[in-house]
C-alpha cells in the first residue's frame, strides 16, 4: 500500500497494488499493519456499503462530532465518485479548506479521513459503489456537517447537482452557529 499525504494534515489517499493475471485481480483493501501508520491505535468498528444510481448525485458533507468523531477509509467498489473532505479542525491551520480525489473502482485508491473532516462526495457514473470503514460507531446524536454548495467553502462540484437528500439540503452553511460547533 502505498500512503500519500495531502495538503490538510492527517487527510491520506491509499494505492493498493493489485495481483493481476489471467483469473483476474486480487487487491487488498485493508490492512491494520500496512496501515499503522495512519491508523495508530484506532480499530475500524462499523463497515457501511452504499450504492448511488444517478451520477450527478451529492452526498454529504457529513461527520460526527466528539466524543463520537470518527476516522473513516473510502473506497469505490463500481463507478467512480468525487470524494471530498473539509477540514472542520477549528485549530488547524487548513480550517475550513477542502481537498478532493477522484475514487474509480478502478484506480486503487482509497481516502483515509480522520476525525475532524466532513465528507461527501458527487457520483460521477452510474450505479457507483462506497465501502466505508468507521472507526467509530454511528452515532445519530453526534451528526453534524457542512452544506455541499456552502459558498464560504465552495466546492468545485465536477457535474451538475442532480439529486440531492432533503437531509442534506438542511445542513448548515458555514456560520458563527457552524463554527461554536465545530471541534
Amino acid at each position: 500500500m502505498k500512503i500519500t499525504t495531502t495538503p490538510l494534515d492527517g487527510l491520506v489517499v491509499v494505492e493498493t497494488t493489485p495481483f493481476v493475471d489471467q483469473r483476474g485481480r486480487f487487491s487488498r483493501l485493508f490492512c491494520a499493519n500496512e496501515l499503522s501508520s495512519v491508523l495508530g491505535s484506532r480499530t475500524i468498528k462499523q463497515i457501511n456499503h452504499s450504492i448511488t444510481l444517478q451520477a450527478g448525485t451529492v452526498r454529504g458533507m457529513h461527520m460526527q462530532l466528539p466524543p463520537h468523531g470518527e476516522m473513516k477509509i473510502i473506497k469505490c467498489l463500481h463507478g467512480g465518485v468525487l470524494d471530498v473532505a473539509i477540514d472542520c479542525r477549528r485549530t488547524s491551520p487548513t480550517f475550513l479548506q477542502w481537498y478532493a480525489v477522484e475514487l474509480t473502482s478502478v484506480n486503487n485508491q482509497m481516502m483515509v479521513i480522520p476525525e475532524g473532516f466532513a465528507h461527501g462526495f458527487q457520483v460521477l457514473s452510474p450505479e457507483s459503489e462506497l465501502l466505508y470503514l468507521h472507526t467509530e460507531f454511528y452515532t445519530p446524536s453526534a451528526e453534524f456537517g457542512v452544506h455541499p454548495t456552502d459558498p464560504t467553502i465552495s466546492i468545485r462540484w465536477p457535474l451538475p447537482i442532480s439529486t440531492i437528500s432533503n437531509r442534506d439540503t438542511t445542513l448548515p452553511n458555514v456560520d458563527d452557529k457552524f463554527i461554536v460547533c465545530c471541534p
